[in-house]
């Protein structure tokens, strides 16, 4: 209570202010109340000032007039320390007297002859109102010693007026004292009801952009002189101007990047031209860990310990506020994520067919993420190139670009995902998507196909810092399911390829040649059809064996893919039958690849077999173009040939000796 004494409001000038304080019908309660009031023998070490002002008050209300121009008083504490004016001469003598008046507890006079004449000391202890604690001496240097019966009496008069006017001082600051805690208490409590209604506030909201505006609206009304900043450290979009990016390596280890690191408040003060400043970092905490912190300057002399207090618990109930916000959104974001790879999911599996996955991908990934272009590409591994599968940037389909280039080059090489906030300021490698399209942003993302990186995903913007790191998160989720969508169906595509090919030779199966050459008379003009039978192949069978005899038909076979053009078909016509269907090419023509396969067969098989084949063809202008009237034609050639000696190539009508 006493420890103030002194730091008094210099607007409180007497004891006697203290009346304004309370009204006429309870002073004399709070009089009663406060003669219950006393100090203590541990106030004694802050009772100094105190007696210095009681002593002051005394000169000022002195009893009587008597010897006060012969007589000098002093007041001494409980340590034997004079705390008002004694003169010099003969304060050693005071001592001695003040000491044993200490001791005794009991007043002491002393009689000397000085270099001034005869005088006397007198020293009256003075005892506290309860417990009757010495607190301290009151003396009196007299220099009519005539006169001491008389002056003793008055000296001890004067001590009692002195305790008196001592313990109207008290009150008067213990009065002050309680008014100043009573007034700081008033303060807290409206300080806590306005925090308490900014928690409730800010608990009742569950969108991080709407707690961090009552923040700054609930700063700006506690403390409009103060200037406040919230530095973000994570991808937080706000519109707020006063929402800036903690950008940790350009501000070095300045105040409100030490807080962010050290998770506590920090305070700086520094002088500035006519004030004195202090500048404060607050972090935005939550239990998950530290989100930004908060930035203020204000005027140090108008901020108190209890507003940094204030302040600080405000920023602990932001930063769970703020936490719990998003964790909300969190929650609300992964379920429209889990509902958007369900639908997408969904959708990528109605279809098998691997371009119509990689067009709709393309458009729904430019949906998803609002992004400008998108680019597919996947690895050929027959031209150990990337070949862009689906882009919407016009004359950027099957472009195709070296496996070093670009960034699905860097894709290929590290098999994870990229984001990329300005790629002008990127500089580690060119690319021809983003300078075709002047994109800063860019989101790419490695395609998995049956366990193996295949494809590459890149988005891209014009703005530079436009994708967020959900964005990020969100396309690697759904990589993984196109990815799945595009190995399903290069299943479905090989389980196709498997269904039409004949597991012995791998050529083709008669009902795949069947259905090619019914398309291509739908929508082509001609096409030959060569029929090639291995000759006496029974007699291979009974003469080598059946496994023989199944190299052979692997043999000949393998001649008939290696001597037929790229974009014609080769299939198993059944048993030692083969067939060759060439598009576009007329029975002539036909007849010289079917040489080199007769003429190849007859050298280079082991054991050495012959081939007999029959050829014929078909145009738009027949009157009955049909696959079965094709086939049977053909045959018929065959036939021929058998008959005619074998090891011969017959058209149809028509016969060529070799």
């Amino acid at each position: 209570m006493l420890e103030h004494l002194g730091r008094l409001p210099e607007s409180v000038n007497s004891p006697n202010s203290t009346e304004t304080l309370f009204s006429k019908k309870s002073h004399e309660e709070h009089t009663l109340w406060m003669q219950h009031m006393d100090i203590t023998p541990f106030d004694f070490c802050y009772l100094d000032m105190l007696l210095q002002q009681a002593f002051a008050d005394w000169q000022v209300q002195r009893l009587t007039d008597f010897g006060r121009s012969q007589t000098k008083y002093s007041v001494w504490n409980a340590e034997g320390i004079c705390v008002a004016p004694i003169e010099q001469e003969s304060i050693g003598a005071v001592v001695q007297l003040v000491s044993e008046c200490l001791d005794s507890g009991q007043p002491r006079i002393a009689r000397n002859l000085g270099a001034h004449g005869q005088y006397a000391m007198l020293a009256e202890p003075l005892y506290s109102r309860i417990n009757q604690d010495l607190f301290a001496v009151f003396t009196a240097l007299i220099h009519e010693p005539d006169r001491y019966e008389t002056s003793e009496a008055v000296v001890r008069s004067e001590a009692a007026h002195f305790r008196t006017c001592f313990y109207r001082r008290f009150e008067y600051i213990f009065m002050t004292d309680l008014l100043k805690a009573h007034e700081q208490t008033a303060r807290e409590e409206h300080r806590r009801s306005i925090l308490f209604q900014i928690i409730q506030r800010l608990n009742d909201k569950m969108n991080a952009d709407a707690i961090l505006d009552k923040v700054f609206e609930s700063i700006d009304y506690l403390y409009p002189a103060t200037r406040m900043n919230l530095y973000m450290s994570q991808d937080q979009k706000s519109p707020h101007s006063r929402i800036k990016p903690l950008l940790v390596r350009e501000r070095g280890n300045d105040i409100c990047v030490r807080s962010f690191k050290e998770g506590k408040m920090i305070v700086l003060r520094s002088e500035q031209p006519g004030n004195r400043i202090a500048e404060v970092a607050f972090p935005l905490k939550g239990n998950q860990g530290v989100y930004g912190v908060f930035h203020m300057e204000m005027n140090e002399e108008t901020i108190e310990e209890s507003d940094l207090q204030l302040v600080s618990m405000m920023a602990d109930t932001t930063g769970t506020a703020f936490e719990n916000a998003k964790l909300h959104e969190q929650s609300n974001m992964l379920v429209q994520e889990l509902r958007l790879m369900n639908d997408l999911t969904q959708r990528l599996n109605k279809s098998l067919q691997l371009m119509e996955i990689f067009d709709f991908s393309v458009q729904e990934l430019l949906a998803i993420f609002q992004a400008e272009w998108c680019c597919i590409l996947q690895l050929k591994e027959d031209t150990d190139q990337f070949e862009v599968m689906s882009s919407n940037i016009p004359d950027f389909a099957h472009k195709t670009f070296p496996l070093d280039y670009g960034f699905a080059g860097l894709l290929r090489q590290t098999e994870e995902p990229i984001i990329l906030s300005n790629y002008a300021e990127y500089g580690q490698l060119t690319s021809v998507f983003m300078e075709v399209t002047h994109s800063l942003s860019l989101m790419a993302a490695p395609v998995r196909v049956n366990g193996v990186v295949k494809s590459f995903i890149l988005l891209s913007h014009r703005r530079e810092h436009y994708f967020s790191y959900d964005n990020y998160r969100l396309l690697q989720m759904l990589s993984i399911h196109i990815g799945l969508a595009l190995s399903n169906a290069t299943l479905h595509a090989e389980v196709r390829r498997l269904a039409n090919l004949d597991m012995l030779t791998g050529l083709y199966v008669r009902h795949y040649l069947d259905n090619i050459i019914h398309e291509r008379q739908a929508h082509e003009f001609c096409g030959s059809l060569i029929v090639v039978d291995i000759d006496q192949f029974k007699q291979v069978n009974d003469t080598f064996g059946h496994q023989t005899g199944d190299q052979v038909l692997k043999q000949v076979s393998d001649i008939v893919t290696s001597s037929a053009r790229p974009e014609d078909v080769c299939a198993r016509w059944g048993g030692e039958e083969l067939a060759i269907y060439m598009p576009q090419v007329g029975i002539h023509q036909a007849r010289h690849y079917a040489e080199t396969i007769r003429r190849r067969v007859a050298e280079e098989t082991r054991p050495l077999v012959t081939v007999s084949s029959g050829i014929a063809e078909w145009n738009c202008m027949d009157d009955k173009v049909t696959v079965e009237s094709l086939f049977y034609r053909a045959d018929m050639a065959l036939y021929e040939a058998k008959n005619g000696g074998r090891n011969r190539i017959v058209l149809e009508k028509q016969e060529i000796n070799r």
